[in-house]
């Protein structure tokens, strides 16, 4: 089996913003920081954990002309492109390739559900106007428009598709995409809450969501499904799965935003029409969140990155049992 162009751990990060909506470059920068030196191999930013279409177009080409500074070469730094046009795909492609980007991850057209040509046509279309590597992004529950593997299939001509982020839910997909397309494309999972039975069934990497929260575990237990040692993954996973439950909930956005913040990670804000939850659901998810970082388990973590950039082999033990306390913001104690 040849070596997959991306492989490992490409988190979705939060596009963190102020109280007042503004975004916080810098607080998004520490908290790329702190999943570099969990060990991850790329970052997507502005995805849609990013809140990539609550943004401007002037505030997306901020956001990744900064991020491209700040990862400096370390990891690979994609960009979610999620707009409501052709056109306007095109144009965003163009523009982060040219900002040093190293490469996207392109959804389907927003707000409109185009049959299987039209659907076909958008992603030819973003493939031709960049030369930048693409994984292609499939959520059929989010964003109506299905790829399936006899498209994925067709779409294998396009040289610069090097990945799906496969989202559908339904792990069966997996190995139909296999037996239709072998190794063609890097298989990453997107539903958290799926991620060991994909791992088993032979995935490649991981679109990260609720463990932006947790970098370390998050981490490590990618790791053990790498080397086949799946007692250990299952005991992590079954830790772990409230936790990522948290990813496949309409307010993701809030709920994995929340728990950043309770693991001092970054803050809560949200865009607007999204607002932080208040009330009985607000004390529902710190529950849940809090429980979490309890029985936070014992994991290998790695040192910071070394002056050369690169990310230092050395291991110590961690068992971070604190909750930060942060949970009274919005007035709602823990």
């Amino acid at each position: 089996m040849s070596r997959p162009f991306w492989h490992g751990v490409f988190p979705a990060i939060t596009t963190q913003l102020k109280k007042d909506q503004s975004i916080d470059l810098e607080a998004t920068a520490r908290h790329a920081q702190a999943l570099i030196d969990s060990g991850v191999s790329g970052i997507i930013f502005l995805g849609s954990l990013g809140e990539n279409q609550a943004m401007t177009a002037a505030e997306k080409r901020q956001v990744i002309e900064a991020m491209v500074k700040v990862v400096n070469g370390r990891i690979s730094v994609l960009s979610g492109v999620a707009e409501s046009s052709t056109t306007e795909a095109c144009r965003y492609l163009r523009d982060i390739e040219q900002m040093g980007a190293n490469g996207a991850m392109l959804m389907p057209a927003m707000l409109y559900r185009g049959d299987p040509r039209e659907t076909m046509t958008h992603f030819r279309t973003g493939a031709k106007a960049t030369g930048l590597p693409l994984m292609i992004y499939n959520n059929p529950i989010s964003y109506a428009n299905d790829i399936t593997p006899e498209m994925f299939a067709e779409l294998a001509d396009e040289k610069n598709f090097v990945a799906l982020k496969e989202s559908s839910g339904n792990t069966r997909r997996i190995t139909d995409i296999r037996n239709l397309v072998g190794d063609r494309y890097a298989i990453f999972t997107g539903v958290d809450d799926l991620v060991l039975e994909s791992a088993i069934l032979g995935i490649d990497g991981w679109v990260a969501g609720s463990g932006i929260a947790f970098p370390a575990e998050n981490q490590y237990f990618w790791e053990l499904t790498r080397s086949g040692e799946w007692e250990r993954a299952r005991e992590i996973y079954r830790w772990f799965s409230p936790l990522l439950h948290l990813d496949v909930h309409i307010k993701f956005v809030q709920y994995i935003k929340l728990a950043v913040q309770e693991c001092g990670l970054g803050s809560e804000w949200v865009r607007a029409p999204r607002l932080p939850i208040t009330g009985p659901e607000r004390k529902q998810i710190l529950k849940i969140i809090h429980d979490g970082i309890a029985a936070r388990p014992k994991v290998p973590t790695r040192s910071r990155t070394n002056g050369n950039g690169h990310l230092s082999p050395s291991f110590s033990s961690s068992n971070r049992r604190n909750v930060p306390r942060r949970a009274k913001r919005l007035g709602t104690s823990a």
